[in-house]
């Protein structure tokens, strides 16, 4: 289920948007919105709901253990294996077996590994969790149907922003929805909606009919029409779905952070990796760079 999806915009947000608001606790929204979360990642594969449960249960059991742990670098490690392994075999098993079976010369295998939706932005928002409880930036989460809920939100799920559990840790115990703040959220879903609908998809209509021309020799006026289209395509398709989660995350009560500041400005490659998919690149910045010595 994507959210330019007349199932999703008919059906799934209405539905969950008025339960949400008849509920009265955050303890009973919170369930619920785990609850559909679920759903909604099951919609496509169900079966990759146990994938994102088990994500659920090992991250719970890993932050409480490298909280106050004996162990708790070996745990953090084994936090990144576990988590990073899951994300190797499915993105990248296939294209290393493919490669090591041409390399030896090898018949081409025919194993396909179906990819769950979504499974980087869950993998890396579980991971810094883990992460930051080691740090001690943030305590444990006891209760796993908070934690289940930081980590399956669906709004985030499908395209980011990554969002950081302390970002979030104080909205899932304690958030106000109010009529202004659902207003706000379904203008700025719309405006996601629209660079999705109108503008990403009409753009990759004009880019695949580029591709059709490319085999016969394009001129080089043509070549740059092309590529411009092409970043026009990906960065209205990236960015309205952004827009769209950070509408949806308003209209629960819920603030992100933005994920994209008009990076197409930028006066350099570095200001624009800074302006690009920013929680993206704060991630890579956190928990890779700086780490490393950066």
């Amino acid at each position: 289920m994507v959210f330019s999806s007349t199932v999703f915009l008919l059906i799934f947000l209405p539905i969950t948007l008025a339960i949400h608001y008849l509920l009265r606790t955050t303890r009973a929204r919170n369930i619920f919105l785990l609850a559909v979360s679920l759903i909604f990642y099951a919609w496509g594969e169900p079966v990759y709901v146990l994938l994102m449960l088990l994500s659920i249960v090992s991250n719970y059991l890993f932050g409480l253990g490298v909280e106050k742990g004996r162990r708790r670098k070996f745990l953090l490690i084994a936090a990144c294996v576990f988590n990073l392994g899951i994300l190797f075999y499915f993105k990248y098993s296939v294209f290393v077996e493919n490669n090591f079976r041409a390399l030896f010369h090898l018949p081409p295998g025919e194993r396909q590994v179906p990819l769950p939706i979504g499974i980087s932005f869950f993998t890396f928002q579980a991971l810094s969790y883990v992460i930051d409880v080691y740090r001690g930036e943030v305590q444990a989460q006891r209760n796993i149907l908070q934690l289940g809920l930081y980590i399956s939100f669906f709004p985030q799920l499908i395209a980011g922003p990554i969002v950081r559990y302390h970002s979030i840790e104080a909205q899932i115990t304690k958030r106000t929805c109010t009529l202004e703040g659902l207003e706000q959220g379904i203008i700025r879903f719309i405006l996601g909606l629209a660079k999705k609908i109108l503008l990403a998809n009409n753009l990759g209509i004009i880019v695949s009919s580029f591709a059709v021309h490319v085999r016969g020799g394009v001129s080089l006026s043509f070549a740059w029409l092309s590529a411009v289209t092409f970043s026009l395509q990906i960065y209205f398709d990236f960015s309205g779905y952004s827009d769209m989660a950070i509408g949806l995350g308003k209209m629960f009560g819920f603030e992100f952070e933005e994920n994209f500041n008009y990076p197409y400005t930028a006066s350099s490659v570095t200001d624009f990796w800074r302006r690009w998919h920013i929680s993206l690149t704060r991630w890579f910045r956190d928990y890779l760079y700086y780490p490393l010595g950066g």
